[in-house]
């Protein structure tokens, strides 16, 4: 049974995904950081934040209490990265997402991303 993209239902699947994903547990190995996400919906805005420590992931909707970075999208664009269907940098190039506080921790970041990506794309969910 699919579940709603940027839902509490989703933040709590994905969640449990990536802690069980042995390749996603591996690339987040040695990290730590929190990234708030803000999704410009038609009905509002929609925010989760996703923390990362030491191979584990904590992820729920709403406001972080202190974020490393904050990336901004419409939901078409969340969406298409979600599906894989957009790469983060050209989406990021083309003023797609914003980004505000540590690109350099984003960077850094890359293989963990890619991994959760990759977990977010196995999951069946209605966009």
């Amino acid at each position: 049974m699919p579940v709603q993209f940027l839902s509490d239902e989703w933040t709590t699947e994905l969640q449990k995904r990536l802690n069980e994903s042995e390749p996603f547990r591996k690339a987040a190995s040695g990290k730590d950081a929190t990234i708030q996400n803000v999704i410009l919906t038609p009905e509002g805005e929609k925010r989760y934040w996703l923390r990362i420590s030491d191979g584990s992931v904590e992820l729920s909707a709403g406001d972080a209490e202190r974020a490393d970075a904050t990336i901004e999208q419409d939901y078409d664009t969340a969406a298409a990265l979600a599906r894989s269907e957009l790469n983060p940098v050209s989406a990021y190039m083309t003023g797609k997402i914003r980004i505000n506080g540590s690109m350099m921790l984003l960077m850094q970041l890359q293989g963990t991303l890619t991994e959760f990506a990759r977990v977010m794309q196995e999951m069946d969910v209605d966009y």
